[in-house]
C-alpha cells in the first residue's frame, strides 16, 4: 500500500521500513535493585525519491488509512526539497532480495526471568564491597530484540530479527583524597554482543568481581603516569575505543562530503585519498564487516536492503575504502557497502559503522611485553577528546603497567596518551594475533541530527604504537 500509494503520487523509488523493538535494562548499586524497565516501540518510517529529491515521514499508527498518509506525505516534503536542491539523487543499482535474518542465538534473554538476571546482578555487587573503601559498586544488563520488517519499489521485501544482549561491572574507590574506577568487562556499561543470554554467562561476572574490586583500591595509592614519550601497548578494549573515533568516524563518506558537518563533525580525509593515503604502517589491515557471528555490527540488511558485507578500509596501511551508502557510492563509483541504518521508526537512515575491525597480527601478548624494553601498557578506556576532523586526539585509560626489560612491572593511576591519527597508526609496529582478538561492542555511538545512536563493533588485539606521548594534559 505504501509502495503503490507513494508510486501513484510521483516518487520514482520508495521503501518502507516497519519496527518493532521490546528493551530491558537491569541495575544493581550497592546492594539494592538501582533500575529495572521494560520498553516497547514501534512505528513506521517511509523514504521515497521525488524529482530527484528526497522525502521522509514516519507514524507510530500502523493502519492503512495512516499509510497513504504518510506516504503521500514524504512526497510532498520530496517534491518541496527539490525546489531548493541543486543536484538530483542517483542511486548505485541494488538487486532485490526476498530475505530473511535472524541473529543466532541460544538462550532467549527475554524468557529468561527477571529473578534470575537481578540475582546474578546481586552476586557479583557483592564481591565488588568486599572492601571499605569501595564506595560504588555498580552492575548491570541490558536486552533488546528488534524486529524490522522493509520493502521497497524495486521489489526487495526483507525481514529481520536482531537480538543484543550485555552486561557489565564497576567498582569505584577511594581513600579520601583520590577517587578510582574499575570496571569488567570494558567500562562504559561493559560488553554487548547480537547474541542470546549465553553471552552474559560467559562474561562471568561474579567471578571477575574479585579482581575488579582489589585494582580498584590498588589504584588509590599507585603512582601517576609519568609524562614521557614512550612504547605504548594498548589493551583491545581501548584499541577498540581508538579504531572507533580515528578511524571508523573519519572513513564515513557523508563527513568527508560535507552531508554530516553541523553536529558530527567531518573528516580530514578527502574521496582522493581512496588507494592514496597511508593511513598506517604496513602491519595496519582494517575492514568493516557486518557479517561476523556474535557482533554488535552484524546484521542481514541494512536500512536500504543492501546485503551485510566484508569491505577494506585500509590494507596494509593504504586506505582503501570508505563506508557508503547507495547515493554516496556514486561519487566513487562503487557499489554501496551496506552501512546504511537508522536507531527507529521516525528517523531516516544515514552512515553508520559496522564492525569496524583491526585484523590480528602474529604476537602473543606475552612475547609483545617481553619484546618491549621500555614502555607502558594500558587498559580500559576512561575518557575521551577528538577534534571534528579526527586528526588530534587524547585518551584516558582506566589503569596502566609499566614495562621494563620486556616485563610488566608497576601500576599507575591517571594514564593518557594523545596523538595525531596518521602519525599514530604509522608508529604501530605490532599486533596480536587471533588468539587475543575480541568484537568489543559500542551500543552508544551518536550521530546526525536529531541524533541518532548507532550500536556498532570493532575487533582488535591488543597493539604497540612507538614514540607515543603519555601522561600530557592533567
Amino acid at each position: 500500500m505504501a509502495l503503490n500509494q507513494a508510486r501513484s503520487g510521483g516518487a520514482s523509488y520508495v521503501d518502507i521500513r516497519i519496527l518493532e523493538t521490546v528493551s530491558q535494562s537491569l541495575g544493581v548499586k550497592n546492594g539494592k535493585l538501582d533500575k529495572i524497565s521494560f520498553k516497547f516501540d514501534s512505528g513506521f518510517g517511509i523514504r521515497v525519491v521525488a524529482n530527484g529529491s528526497w522525502g521522509f515521514a514516519s507514524s507510530n499508527i500502523l493502519t492503512p488509512a495512516e499509510i497513504e498518509k504518510i506516504a503521500i506525505s514524504a512526497v510532498d516534503i520530496a517534491k518541496a526539497s527539490a525546489t531548493v536542491q541543486n543536484k538530483q539523487v542517483k542511486l548505485t543499482p541494488l538487486k532485490s532480495s526476498n530475505s530473511v535474518y535472524r541473529t543466532p542465538i541460544k538462550i532467549d534473554p527475554f524468557n529468561v526471568s527477571d529473578e534470575e538476571k537481578i540475582e546474578l546482578l546481586l552476586r557479583a555487587d557483592e564481591k565488588l564491597r568486599e572492601d571499605d573503601k569501595v564506595v560504588v559498586a555498580s552492575s548491570s544488563l541490558f536486552f533488546l530484540k528488534k524486529k524490522i520488517y522493509f520493502a521497497s519499489s524495486e521489489g526487495s521485501y526483507i525481514s529481520q530479527e536482531i537480538i543484543e544482549s550485555g552486561g557489565g561491572i564497576s567498582a569505584t574507590a577511594t581513600d579520601g583524597s583520590e577517587i578510582e574506577r574499575r570496571s569488567y568487562p570494558n567500562s562504559m556499561g561493559g560488553q554487548t554482543e547480537c547474541r542470546g543470554y549465553e553471552s552474559i554467562l560467559e562474561m562471568d561476572l561474579v567471578g571477575n568481581a574479585d579482581r575488579v574490586r582489589e585494582e580498584a583500591v590498588a589504584l588509590l595509592s599507585a603512582d601517576i603516569c609519568p609524562t614521557k614519550e614512550t612504547s605504548l601497548i594498548l589493551d583491545g578494549s581501548q584499541l577498540a575505543l581508538q579504531v572507533h573515533e580515528s578511524i571508523g568516524h573519519p572513513v564515513e563518506l557523508d563527513r568527508i562530503l560535507g552531508m554530516e558537518a553541523s553536529f558530527a563533525g567531518t573528516s580530514f580525509i578527502s574521496t582522493g585519498d581512496v588507494d592514496n593515503l597511508k593511513y598506517g604502517s604496513p602491519i595496519v589491515n582494517v575492514t568493516a564487516d557486518a557479517t561476523i557471528p556474535g557482533a554488535l555490527g552484524t546484521f542481514g540488511f541494512d536500512d536500504e536492503g543492501v546485503p551485510a558485507q566484508r569491505a577494506d578500509i585500509i590494507t596494509n596501511g593504504i586506505l582503501a575504502g570508505l563506508l557508503t551508502s547507495r547515493e554516496t557510492a556514486e561519487v566513487l563509483g562503487r557499489k554501496s557497502n551496506g552501512t546504511m541504518r537508522a536507531d527507529g521508526w521516525n528517523r531516516t537512515p544515514i552512515i553508520r559503522m559496522t564492525n569496524i575491525n583491526l585484523l590480528p597480527g602474529i604476537w602473543s601478548l606475552d612475547n609483545l611485553i617481553a619484546d618491549t624494553d621500555d614502555g607502558i601498557y594500558m587498559e580500559t578506556n576512561k575518557s575521551w577528546s577528538i577534534d571534528d576532523k579526527r586528526l588530534n586526539f587524547q585518551f584516558a585509560t582506566e589503569i596502566a603497567w609499566k614495562i621494563e626489560n620486556g616485563k610488566r612491572k608497576k601500576m599507575y593511576r591517571s594514564p593518557n596518551y594523545t596523538g595525531i591519527t596518521p602519525k599514530f597508526w604509522n608508529s604501530c609496529d605490532a599486533i596480536c594475533d587471533k588468539n587475543h582478538w575480541t568484537v568489543w561492542g559500542t551500543p552508544n555511538c551518536g550521530k546526525g541530527e536529531p541524533m541518532q545512536v548507532a550500536h556498532v563493533a570493532h575487533g582488535t588485539s591488543p597493539a604497540r604504537f612507538s614514540k607515543v606521548k603519555v601522561g600530557i594534559g592533567r
